[in-house]
């Protein structure tokens, strides 16, 4: 399923559902953060997805970052709660979502990198790469967040 990115833009459709979300800030031992190339808009990206039901939010970390990149992590911390009304994701089937994403922080327990159905590369990204990858600003937010280690987490 295509999907477009709406970020402060005036023109975007009126939102049409919100869905409870997480991204992972995960770091390896190189201080390098594991990143996926997604396949429906081509941007890198921190691994995430939606909640499914009867699931923790700690499991839909450890689910949806092992099923986008082959890593198995454990939730650790909150990085930040990230709800701009301003960022809306259309997708092709009608959908258009407010963002609703909760950041959280992920401890690297094993498994080997590998892509899937929504990623089309995985891998572990020094800090000084950022600026040359395609990423969203508010994806972009996120990795900043993660890379602060702020004491208290983002809301915003």
């Amino acid at each position: 399923m295509a999907r477009i990115e709406h970020f402060n833009d005036p023109d975007a459709p009126n939102p049409n559902s919100i869905v409870v979300a997480v991204t992972a800030f995960v770091l390896d031992d190189q201080d390098r953060v594991l990143l996926i190339r997604r396949t429906d808009n081509g941007l890198w990206a921190l691994p995430g997805g939606a909640q499914d039901f009867g699931e923790y939010i700690a499991e839909t970390v450890a689910r949806e970052t092992r099923e986008e990149t082959g890593v198995e992590v454990e939730a650790t911390g909150i990085v930040g709660v990230y709800t701009n009304p301003n960022h809306l994701i259309e997708f092709s089937n009608g959908e258009v979502r407010q963002q609703f994403s909760l950041c959280f922080r992920a401890r690297y327990l094993g498994g080997e990198l590998a892509t899937s159905d929504e990623s089309s590369e995985v891998r572990w990204v020094s800090r000084d790469e950022l600026d040359s990858l395609p990423i969203h600003p508010s994806m972009r937010l996120r990795i900043d967040h993660g890379y602060e280690r702020r004491a208290e987490p983002y809301i915003g």
